[in-house]
């Protein structure tokens, strides 16, 4: 009787344990959260790559005297041509903007053949690195340079377009975890059918979303981990998605376990011991495939990967430990009106995932055959991939300073209309400015600042901005300055593209071998281990095939991302994978029970479908609000991955990865224990009866 009282005390009391103890982290870590906006950065050099020239010319600008320049460009235009007022009005707005400001040099204005536009180039070093000193920079000298009666005025250049960028990035956050916890909120009142308990797993989500941001601020200060709005992005799309599809899971085993046992306690111990570690393992082999990311060189892509496995190990943490307190002291009125009744037997219908799996069953080789061509169709898309994207076209809308550099294109197709720095030792400044100057590409050149060692000379291309006339250009400068380094934004762009190619070849082969090892020690085998990753490559390319049919036809889009390749592979193979995982530890618990390859395949299915249906729903919606997003790149990488995901789920994990089961029997299982048949059952030998 003692021992049963003591049982019972328990059960009431790790709930609250539990509960108390996440009020107690979520308000201990309250202060640090809010800071995490404070600390993330979008400049170039948190984009760069570690090692590229465009990088160092952006860290020794910053040592140099005032420290990092803003360039800019001011653009006055008129359709008919400038008049004699129009010019009068530029060199006066000009003016006083250079007695406004502590500029590095006295604003030259050039016009352009046709007489329609002048444009002067404008740099200062007063913000530094001050981001905010930045913006206050450019959107007065965008306050002084203001047209009339007609007279087109715009602002461009460098550090405009990092002040619209910075916009944009700061305006993710509220818009971002809004819109993601509507679509959770929307698609989780459709699956369960609830008016309460799609609020516990959604409210789950937020609090792990705000702890999140606290250890993604600790990783900040401790580690110096770079915090950039598109990590900080992905890290509350993951938090959300993921942390969603393993609320999915584990409530759809406990209401399974309320029909079999009579306490909810009880009921939860069963559920968490039955799907606990199919939820683990999936979740590991996510965060283990976006830690390989910290192999990137490209600085965004490194900062992504601690950022996103923090969402993911954090929304686990949460999913594991306080919704099963909150739905246990919930008990099973949070299901209301289907509450699952002790001792009760769901009705028994014919699902759409038995459908499929019949049919898999029935023509296992036929549907693979089928489901290959499909995918490898679907994959040649990739081939109509616009090219690189160029700064101006990475948002979805026009602000000024891309405005600005359109302006700039048509009125000096013959010429560079933004610098290319070079920085070079100061005891060589003059020599390396007339091998400059003697450069194939180059238009001018002139020296600008000396300090630490170094001196800073501004380049003008004659070729325009990422034109392959320029990229030539950026190339020669750096073959034939030795121990100088030249960057600039167009330098930037090609760092970016360079690198990407490089990190895809490190990091992909990383993640495959690091996916690959997790999956055989979990399910014991070489053989599914090496389907489901052939199917998620499958998968990816399909995807990205997909998204090569619709972002220049139907989008509009005028290039795709350099690191839409790399971040869209490791995305979906990890989180594809993660939902391979929940099939085949279904299946081979089902083998374990003593099924036969063709019921055990089937059954797992027939039992996982739905809720890796809707797990997928929710991770595909969840990517997908960042289509909605201002920026080409965000738009291209939430395309692709929420299409990946749909693929996955509905055609790869219920079909292909099936009927290959079916097909392959137990040699699935190869070289487990599982992939032998088994001994018939021993008979006891007939003693001969006693006289």
């Amino acid at each position: 009787m003692g021992a049963a009282k003591m049982s019972a005390r328990r059960r009431r009391a790790v709930p609250w344990l539990v509960l108390g103890l996440w009020i107690v982290v979520l308000v201990a870590v309250s202060p640090f959260a809010s800071k995490l906006a404070d600390v993330q950065r979008d400049r170039a050099v948190d984009y760069l790559p570690a090692s590229a020239d465009s990088t160092q010319v952006a860290k020794i600008q910053e040592r140099l005297p005032g420290g990092e320049a803003t360039q800019m460009v001011v653009v006055y235009h008129r359709d008919g041509g400038l008049t004699a007022a129009d010019k009068a009005t530029a060199a006066g707005q000009i003016g006083r903007i250079a007695d406004a400001h502590t500029l590095t040099a006295e604003p030259r204005g050039i016009a352009s053949k046709d007489g329609t536009t002048v444009m002067y180039p404008v740099a200062s070093t007063e913000p530094g690195t001050d981001e905010k000193a930045r913006d206050r920079l450019v959107n007065d000298v965008r306050d002084i340079a203001k047209g009339e009666d007609g007279l087109g005025v715009e602002v461009g250049g460098e550090g405009a377009l990092a002040t619209d960028a910075g916009e944009v990035y700061d305006s993710l956050g509220g818009p971002l975890l809004y819109t993601t916890a509507a679509v959770v909120a929307l698609l989780l009142i459709v699956i369960y059918r609830s008016p309460l308990l799609w609020l516990v797993p959604l409210g789950v989500a937020g609090m792990s979303e705000f702890l999140a941001r606290a250890v993604a601020y600790g990783l900040n200060q401790g580690f110096g981990t770079s915090v950039t709005g598109q990590s900080g992005g992905i890290m509350t799309i993951l938090v959300f998605g993921a942390g969603t599809d393993y609320a999915l899971l584990l409530v759809s085993r406990y209401r399974e376990e309320l029909r079999r046992t009579e306490r909810p306690y009880d009921a939860m111990a069963a559920a968490l011991k039955g799907c606990g570690p199919a939820v683990v393992a999936s979740s590991g082999t996510v965060a283990a495939g976006l830690l390989c990311l910290l192999a990137a060189d490209l600085n965004s892509s490194r900062g992504m990967g601690p950022l996103g496995t923090v969402g993911v190990l954090v929304a686990l943490a949460a999913m594991m430990t306080l919704l099963p307190a909150v739905l246990v002291l919930l008990g099973r009125r949070v299901f209301w009106p289907l509450v699952p009744r002790y001792g009760s037997t769901p009705k028994v219908r014919r699902s759409l995932f038995a459908a499929m799996g019949s049919s898999a069953g029935r023509r296992p080789l036929t549907v693979l055959a089928g489901g290959a061509v499909l995918l490898g169709a679907l994959a040649l898309g990739v081939l109509n991939l616009p090219g690189s994207l160029k700064q101006e076209d990475s948002f979805t809308s026009k602000p000024d300073a891309v405005a600005a550099m359109g302006t700039l294109a048509e009125a000096y197709p013959e010429r560079g209309t933004q610098p290319v720095t070079v920085i070079t030792p100061a005891d060589r400044a003059d020599a390396t400015l007339a091998t400059v100057r003697g450069t194939q590409g180059v238009d001018s050149a002139r020296k600008e600042r000396t300090g630490d060692g170094w001196t800073e000379i501004s380049v003008t291309a004659k070729d325009a901005p990422q034109s392959a006339g320029e990229t030539a250009t950026i190339k020669a400068l750096r073959a034939e300055l030795d121990g100088s380094y030249v960057g600039g934004p167009s330098a930037q762009q090609l760092d970016l593209k360079d690198t990407n190619s490089r990190d895809r070849m490190i990091v992909v082969p990383i993640v495959l071998v690091s996916v690959l090892l997790i999956l055989v020690v979990l399910l014991r085998s070489l053989v599914a281990p090496l389907l489901l990753v052939a199917a998620v490559v499958a998968v990816w390319a399909a995807a990205l095939g997909i998204g090569g049919l619709v972002f220049g036809p139907v989008f509009g889009f005028e290039g795709t991302d350099p690191g839409l390749g790399l971040l869209s592979f490791v995305f979906l193979v990890a989180l594809g994978v993660d939902y391979g995982i929940f099939l085949m530890h279904r299946m081979r618990e089902e083998s374990l029970a003593g099924a036969e390859p063709v019921t055990a395949a089937l059954t797992a299915l027939r039992t996982t479908g739905g809720v890796i249906a809707s797990a997928g729903l929710v991770l595909a919606a969840t990517f997908a609000v960042l289509t909605n997003m201002p920026l080409v790149q965000l738009v291209e990488l939430g395309f692709v991955i929420a299409v990946g995901v749909l693929l996955d789920t509905f055609l790869v994990r219920t079909y292909l990865v099936t009927s290959a089961a079916v097909a392959l029997r137990r040699k699935v299982w190869w070289p487990g224990a599982l992939s032998r048949e088994p001994e018939p059952p021993v008979r006891a030998e007939r003693q001969p009866e006693p006289v």
